[in-house]
């Protein structure tokens, strides 16, 4: 019997199109992040309303030995600023021939490259660092950190400049050094052009001049709450594609909320933190309670292989010597 076309029904494509649309959808694939980033406590936390007006960063993550990082900044980062700041480290190591990448040397020969990288302002050391921008626009990048709505683009221009806000200071035993988190930024408002220059340190990263921990951008898209995105970075700063690490649920609601809190709160917290545990699992994590309160995850085995040294959990040991040994930018 023949049968006539829907045409109240949009036409599909065929299965094997649809896959390649789907996979065309997204050209990020990884960030490759400085770990002490991902590690230090409390530079990204779950922000209530109003606590941005009240509130200023000022998180310090020592090493020890001497060596020690610290953020500050007019307004603390939230998990938006930090799903921004992985868009923009994942924009700039991709190829420079998809239109997204600028490798700034220190012998840039172009008038434009020496230009952009004179107002970078570096210093000492730094003057001899590869500077990395992202380049792309609001949308692109809205877009690939997993935004709804892509072309809601003010929220993520209100992150980058609060980023750019923040200033650094590494030391190295008795040698201190200076930068922003972004170096330097500029945008275009009629056509939404985006360049954002790394400081040296993410440079560093992401070109492979320093270890790195990788984050997944399928897992980071596919994450669902603030909670959740939070504890997905502090894990990968220290667990693996691969491999797996002991935590427990006090730990992971620390990596949320830094700040201490009466019993009746701990206890909503624990409760939110299991439920941003399911969806690790969601995304490819093994996620199982050995004990009470006690967990161990494992991460899914990506075909990369990490530049990231082999990290324990910070609340267990110390950072790796490896990654010390990093600290100055």
């Amino acid at each position: 019997m023949n049968t006539k076309p829907d045409l109240t029904q949009p036409p599909r494509a065929p299965a094997k199109r649809q896959k390649k649309l789907q996979q065309r959808l997204y050209d990020l694939t990884h960030v490759r992040h400085d770990p002490s980033y991902c590690l230090a406590p409390g530079l990204f936390r779950s922000l209530a309303k109003g606590d941005r007006k009240r509130d200023k960063l000022d998180v310090i993550y020592d090493y020890g030995n001497g060596n020690r990082i610290e953020f500050t900044g007019p307004e603390p980062l939230g998990a938006d600023d930090l799903r921004v700041l992985q868009g923009l480290i994942a924009m700039a190591a991709t190829s420079a021939s998809d239109g997204c990448a600028l490798v700034l040397d220190d012998d840039v020969e172009s008038a434009s490259g020496s230009e952009l990288r004179q107002r970078l302002n570096l210093e000492w050391d730094a003057v001899r660092a590869d500077a990395v921008v992202a380049r792309g626009s609001y949308r692109k990048l809205a877009r690939e950190i997993g935004y709804a709505n892509p072309g809601d683009t003010e929220l993520v221009r209100e992150c980058i400049e609060r980023l750019w806000k923040v200033s650094i200071i590494a030391q190295n035993g008795g040698r201190r050094q200076g930068s922003r988190l972004l170096s330097s930024y500029a945008s275009d408002s009629k056509d939404g052009r985006l360049f954002v220059a790394l400081n040296p340190r993410l440079a560093e990263a992401v070109i492979g001049d320093r270890p790195h921990s990788r984050l997944c951008m399928t897992e980071i898209r596919g994450l669902k709450t603030d909670p959740a995105r939070l504890m997905h970075q502090r894990l990968c700063g220290w667990i693996d594609p691969g491999k797996s690490g002991k935590v427990e649920i006090d730990t992971l609601c620390g990596y949320v909320w830094p700040e201490q809190t009466n019993p009746e709160a701990m206890k909503k917290r624990r409760q939110t933190a299991r439920r941003a545990l399911g969806e690790l699992a969601a995304v490819g994590w093994t996620v199982s309670e050995y004990a009470h309160g006690k967990w161990e995850l494992k991460r899914p085995k990506e075909s990369s292989k990490p530049h990231a040294p082999d990290a324990p959990a910070p609340e267990l040991l110390p950072p790796p010597a490896q990654i010390a040994d990093q600290i100055c930018c």
